[in-house]
């Protein structure tokens, strides 16, 4: 397809508002939210309050609601699996539905069940594994290109930021003239939690030039998402235009944002600890697992929801039907119950319990096989075209920071030109 012909995105009308700026603070900037989160958990797995409010008084849309806290493994692995008990419509109408639409995150069963399955065949192992080498690959290079020849990089302004969405571009068949305002719309419309004028008016013209973009690809199909979407079937079911949209506003956000952290933090944690970089670059084979303990570690979600469908007692808390439980998953993650010495970063860690950074249940995320494609590639291409690759000692350590969503402002490198 010619991608001069493809609909146009329209800026928002107040050309100096900066969505950027606007998530940065309402993400936060806590330096270490474990040490709270550790406390807390030692105190019971479920208590009175809303996550967020702990560490900002910025006020969002469950800020008036009945709120409670769900920590450790093994409570959060119950609520996430019973989703008779514990639904996820009556939750996320409140934040990601503003935002999206009618978005599979925001059903239950039996209608989430039903679209999840058609999903599920766009999204496949084999499918995504294809979009490695024809999708990522390039976006990998031409991003290098700009600091390959350098000797120094900042990992995170150069190239982890970019990174997932330039990849969502290429499924997309975006042309590049168009991204910046596709990405500010995309992190503006998540401002809705917060009920600013603008998130709405993201979120609307988004939906416009989607509906343009499914009616175009439908009439010309080719070899990109969208078209692949369109077609999709399970049990002789397509996706209605109005699930497919809101899926394409959500991608953004939950396959680019979370994709970006989350290998933002693989980096991290591998660059901060020389010797575990050092065994990743010699045995590439290690790379799934170090994968795995950075979705621990740092998983790019720290937090979700849960809507109580029914009065229920949860490890002796009676909670009352239409409460929202603030389900902190980075407990989960970092409980010394589960996982030795929680707070550090370890490749070689045991790896019998599995981490939560995808969530569990019917809910598990769709794209976590993207993701995990996404972050293989990465980390290969950045130790094969980097030689001693490594911190820049002159300059800060990377710090994440945030409360639910986690990310360094940079990461600093040096490698030999």
């Amino acid at each position: 397809m010619n991608v001069m012909t493809l609909p146009r995105l329209i800026d928002l009308e107040d050309k100096t508002f900066d969505p950027f700026v606007v998530e940065k603070l309402a993400t936060g900037d806590a330096e270490d939210p474990y040490p709270l989160i550790h406390e807390l958990q030692a105190k019971g797995s479920v208590h009175k309050g809303g996550y967020r409010e702990l560490f900002t008084d910025l006020p969002d849309t469950l800020h008036a609601l009945n709120q409670y806290m769900v920590f450790n493994y093994d409570t959060l692995l119950r609520v996430l699996t019973d989703a008779e008990t514990f639904g996820n419509r009556d939750a996320f109408m409140h934040t990601l539905g503003r935002s999206f639409g009618r978005t599979v995150s925001v059903m239950d069963a039996p209608e989430h069940t039903r679209f999840r399955k058609i999903f599920q065949q766009a999204f496949l192992p084999q499918t995504v594994a294809k979009w490695g080498a024809s999708v990522v690959d390039p976006v990998v290079t031409d991003l290098m290109s700009g600091f390959i020849g350098r000797g120094e990089a900042d990992l995170v302004e150069e190239f982890t930021h970019h990174y997932p969405f330039q990849v969502i571009y290429r499924q997309l068949q975006l042309d590049r003239e168009q991204a910046p305002i596709f990405h500010k719309l995309a992190i503006a419309q998540i401002l809705t939690s917060l009920d600013l004028p603008q998130g709405f008016e993201a979120a609307a013209k988004l939906g416009v030039f989607f509906q343009a973009l499914l009616d175009q690809r439908r009439a010309e199909p080719g070899d990109d998402l969208i078209s692949h979407l369109a077609t999709v079937e399970a049990d002789g079911e397509r996706l209605p235009d109005e699930v497919l949209i809101s899926f394409l506003r959500q991608l953004m956000n939950a396959g680019g944002d979370t994709t970006y952290r989350g290998t933002s933090a693989l980096l991290t944690g591998l660059l901060m600890n020389p010797d575990q970089l050092e065994a990743v670059r010699a045995d590439r084979s290690l790379v799934p697992q170090a994968i795995d303990e950075a979705l621990r570690w740092e998983g790019p979600v720290l937090t979700t929801i849960r809507y109580v469908r029914r009065e229920v007692e949860l490890d002796g808390v009676l909670l009352p039907e239409g409460a929202i439980l603030n389900m902190i998953l980075g407990s989960a993650n970092r409980d010394p119950t589960k996982f030795k010495d929680p707070d550090r970063f370890d490749i070689f860690r045991d790896r019998t319990v599995r981490h939560l950074g995808f969530a569990s249940g019917p809910h598990v995320c769709i794209g976590q096989h993207l993701a995990r494609v996404e972050m293989t590639r990465a980390v290969n291409a950045l130790l094969d075209r980097l030689p001693n690759l490594r911190l820049d000692p002159s300059k800060p350590p990377p710090k994440l920071l945030g409360h639910k969503l986690r990310v360094p402002d940079h990461i600093y490198v040096k490698f030999d030109a």
